[in-house]
């Protein structure tokens, strides 16, 4: 695997290790294309010192009429909120990674008297609404849990973009991710394959 970026600690089987304490920084995000077996963006969010992780087939939108399916994926440590490049194939989900936004986000959950709600207890409840001021998303988005699923006890769950006025309400229904380029580097994934290769096996 070789990667583009800073902090990265990262094997070249594509394992994530580090603690990636940031003291005193606004919480980040950051959403990565994968083309792996199933082309997906991952959609991570700062939570407790790693970066909690939800896949997303069709990419988030900002229609907020445009509900995306987020899938739990594993934690992942905040040093790969930088990964670009490419994980071998064979490897844990190997594939071609860009960075498609980055940027910081604000939590906004709060009770049903308007007090604040700790972001993390808020996602334990299965609702957490946050503010991102990304590169390319910008406004209030919401995760919501919902029941069912594919297999016992499969958590589903939707990313929602708030009627705000960062909301669009026309576009593209989804980011082609063929055509996406990154936010870090202006790279697209063919162009991030073709430069970088696969690695050693």
């Amino acid at each position: 695997m070789n990667a583009t970026g800073d902090n990265e600690d990262l094997t070249r089987n594509g394992d994530r290790t580090g603690d990636g304490a940031r003291a005193g920084a606004a919480p980040c995000f950051v959403v990565q294309i994968h083309q792996a077996r199933h082309m997906h963006f991952d959609f991570r969010l700062e939570v407790g010192g790693v970066l909690r992780s939800w896949a997303v087939p069709r990419g988030p939108s900002e229609n907020p009429r445009e509900r995306r399916l987020a899938v739990p994926t594993e934690d992942h440590p905040l040093e790969y909120r930088t990964f670009e490049g490419v994980i071998t194939k064979g490897a844990y989900d190997g594939g071609t990674v860009i960075v498609w936004d980055q940027g910081t986000y604000r939590p906004l959950s709060h009770d049903r008297s308007g007090a604040p709600v700790p972001f993390e207890q808020s996602l334990e409840d299965g609702h957490a609404t946050f503010w991102l001021d990304g590169t390319k998303l910008h406004g209030e988005f919401a995760l919501t849990r919902f029941k069912g699923g594919d297999a016992p006890g499969e958590e589903v769950w939707m990313l929602i973009k708030a009627k705000d006025g960062q909301a669009t309400q026309d576009g593209p229904e989804a980011p082609d991710p063929y055509l996406a380029r990154s936010a870090r580097t202006g790279r697209t994934l063919a162009q991030v394959a073709a430069e970088e290769g696969s690695g050693p096996p």
